[in-house]
């Protein structure tokens, strides 16, 4: 009989445990919100390539000696300023063989013009002495120009960049001595691909300026913004992209030509359906959410992310306005699970995150 009573009691409370259990299992509530829909701007990058506003290769215009070198590398010239000179000792005697020859061709047209007054010779005779006289005076300019060119002058100022050549070098004409680089502005250079470039160019306001940033190697941003000022005329049939051109300003010389970063652009989105991340999970490289029915049971629906927040995504297709999304507890349901929820106003979910969507 006593057996009989304790089974009884224990019957009883393993009855109560469960009911427990279950009571507990059944008030567990999952939060739940929608999707917002506002107006908000995306900071898209794009790896971009920086050129200097101005660079030149300077080349030997004559064949000589290379004499003298005035300048090294890396050092900033300005216009004007004597930077090669070419052993100039031939194309000073030439010039002076050119003028003893113009000063002959000189003498025989006076003489000629003196004797053509005097009706000694033809009008044609003395046309063939001016004519010889200014081929002669051709030949000075002529020779005048060559021993100019056996000076090289900075064409503008700027850094000039390696040497290529030494002192003593024997150059030939057209040999490549350094390059000269203008970097008082630079030309960033970024390809854009074509649904992008579709969405910058339906929304940027034509008669402003489109600004931008840039994002540096060692992954700080250049003090100063640029703007896009030239998009290229047609696409890249290869990759789908089109470059465009921001200049930035670089008065202390910070950018170089060659250097590569990112420039960092600013693109407004209209009506963009926005979600917080931690709803999402992946599976197989495919995002999805759980969607809750009017009958309080969660699907598993794929959706397709356009552009990424600070803890946020833009859906571009997948959900509406009007979808439950779960919000929190995504790891604990499964696909088909009727849950019990808390609705949380999507405003006030977004605002949670201490995020911004201007």
């Amino acid at each position: 009989m006593k057996q009989c009573m304790l089974f009884m009691v224990a019957c009883l409370i393993l009855t109560s445990c469960n009911h427990h259990k279950k009571e507990t299992k059944e008030t567990i509530k999952h939060l739940v919100t929608s999707p917002v829909k506002k107006d908000t701007i995306i900071t898209k990058d794009y790896v971009c390539q920086i050129h200097s506003i101005r660079h030149i290769e300077l080349r030997a215009l004559e064949k000589g000696y290379l004499q003298q070198v005035s300048v090294d590398e890396g050092q900033h010239v300005q216009k004007g300023q004597p930077m090669f000179k070419i052993m100039p000792n031939v194309y000073e005697a030439e010039v002076n063989k050119a003028k003893a020859e113009a000063e002959i061709a000189s003498i025989e047209y006076k003489n000629t013009k003196l004797l053509a007054d005097s009706e000694v010779v033809s009008p044609n005779e003395l046309a063939m002495s001016k004519a010889k006289y200014d081929k002669a005076e051709a030949e000075v300019s002529i020779a005048n120009t060559h021993l100019r060119f056996t000076k090289i002058n900075a064409p503008f100022s700027g850094v000039m960049n390696r040497l290529l050549v030494r002192e003593g070098s024997l150059l030939d004409e057209g040999e490549l001595l350094t390059t000269l680089s203008d970097n008082s502005k630079m030309w960033v250079y970024f390809n854009v691909p074509e649904a992008e470039y579709l969405d910058y160019i339906s929304n940027i306001n034509k008669k402003e300026k489109q600004e931008v940033q840039l994002l540096m190697a060692n992954n700080r941003a250049f003090k100063h913004n640029g703007i896009v000022e030239t998009i290229e005329g047609e696409f890249n049939n290869e990759t789908g992209n089109i470059a465009f051109r921001a200049t930035f300003p670089n008065p202390e010389g910070v950018l170089r030509h060659g250097e590569t970063g990112s420039i960092l652009m600013k693109i407004p989105l209209k009506d963009a359906l926005i979600i917080p991340q931690k709803a999402t999970f992946e599976v197989l490289d495919k995002r999805y959410v759980f969607v809750v029915d009017d009958n309080n049971v969660v699907h598993q629906k794929e959706i397709s992310v356009g552009a990424e927040l600070p803890h946020l995504f833009v859906v571009d297709k997948g959900l509406s306005k009007t979808d439950k999304i779960l919000l929190e507890g995504i790891r604990k349901v499964k696909d088909g699970e009727e849950i019990a929820y808390d609705f949380l106003e999507s405003e006030k979910a977004i605002s949670n995150l201490e995020l911004y969507a201007e």
